[in-house]
């Protein structure tokens, strides 16, 4: 006598019916996947180790780039200019993993209101700096970017400057102990602006702005 059964499903099926099962077996691809792209990195020198010529920031581009991400500029300008023409003609020299290995953290970004900042250092005047971050339509008069006029009053008192650099020490940064405990009288009873245009004359400066 023949028995109408249903044979139990196998291989792809069986696991297409069991969600829990599905779920783990896609964690597991994706956790695989994701080492295989990202664990050779740490071994790549171009990745690890910083460009010839490259140096961490001193006490008053350091604390420039505190105040950079304190006033939210990383929201409209990018540091990362991508190896197309279009980039490298408008910006300069693409950007190399290398030149980033001191930045924790680093501000890559993506959005674009204005433009890439990555190869700035140099392009511009500290004068020219000092009057577009106070009223940006001086100098650009279609500019959408806010002015930054108590940068010009605010002044660093170097507190926790020393700090910072330990800290960066402790990531790799290579800070000498004369670097940190001077940072405080390097930047002591300066305007923020001074830092802020310090860290912004520095951007991509180790590889050639030439274009």
């Amino acid at each position: 006598m023949a028995h109408d059964t249903q044979a139990a499903p196998i291989g792809h099926e069986k696991v297409e019916r069991n969600v829990g099962l599905m779920a783990v077996l896609i964690v597991i691809v994706v956790a695989f996947g994701g080492l295989a792209e990202i664990v050779p990195l740490f071994f790549i020198k171009d990745t690890t180790e910083p460009v010839a010529g490259l140096k961490p920031l001193t006490a008053l581009q350091l604390e420039g780039r505190d105040i950079y991400i304190r006033e939210g500029c990383y929201l409209c300008h990018s540091q990362m200019v991508r190896p197309f023409r279009a980039e490298t003609e408008r910006y300069g020299h693409y950007s190399v993993a290398g030149e980033f290995v001191y930045d924790h953290p680093f501000q890559w970004g993506s959005k674009r209101t204005g433009p890439d900042l990555a190869r700035v250092g140099g392009r511009y005047s500290d004068d020219w700096h000092r009057v577009h971050l106070n009223n940006p339509r001086d100098v650009v008069p279609e500019s959408n970017m806010p002015g930054f006029p108590w940068l010009f009053e605010n002044k660093l008192d170097g507190e926790l400057t020393g700090k910072k650099m330990a800290t960066l020490r402790t990531l790799g940064v290579p800070y000498t102990d004369a670097d940190i405990q001077g940072a405080k009288a390097a930047v002591q009873g300066k305007p923020e602006i001074e830092a802020l245009v310090a860290y912004l004359q520095n951007l991509g400066t180790v590889i050639s702005n030439k274009r």
